[in-house]
């Protein structure tokens, strides 16, 4: 990521706090088993290899990077396992910008962070996105 499309922000007390991106871009992190290809555990490696990418989670993946927006995948994936899946993204074709290693296993994510969080639970297509409005859990005031 450019260090050109962060800009500079700055806490209640005008002391420099985490840089932020334009309104306009979207920083994605995105799942790879079961979201990009399907879902293999860590303890077939061997899977990983010859796994098929989901068409339609490349050619969006790819648009959102031609676009300007930071792709990351997050992945469940421990890092021994990097070499691999650097070496099958690559393969196939994915553009991105990182690879972020050992995501928790389990699900039932619930990420607490002091800048918006979005969440979009895959169920099987990467499709055009829709706004929808639905509950969330926030801190009380």
């Amino acid at each position: 990521m450019a260090d050109n499309q962060l800009h500079a922000l700055l806490d209640e007390n005008g002391l420099p706090a985490s840089p932020v991106l334009d309104k306009d871009m979207i920083n994605y992190l995105i799942d790879i088993d079961g979201t990009i290809c399907d879902d293999v555990p860590n303890e077939e490696p061997e899977r990983m290899v010859t796994a098929v990418p989901y068409t339609d989670a490349l050619e969006t993946l790819n648009r959102w990077f031609e676009q300007g927006h930071i792709i990351t995948f997050f992945t469940s994936r421990t890092e021994d396992l990097r070499e691999i899946t650097v070496e099958w993204l690559n393969r196939h074709g994915f553009k991105y910008h990182g690879i972020l290693m050992g995501k928790p296993r389990g699900g039932n994510y619930h990420w607490v962070d002091n800048h918006i969080v979005r969440g979009t639970r895959f169920k099987g297509k990467f499709t055009e996105m829709e706004t929808v409005m639905k509950e969330i859990l926030v801190f009380k005031k």
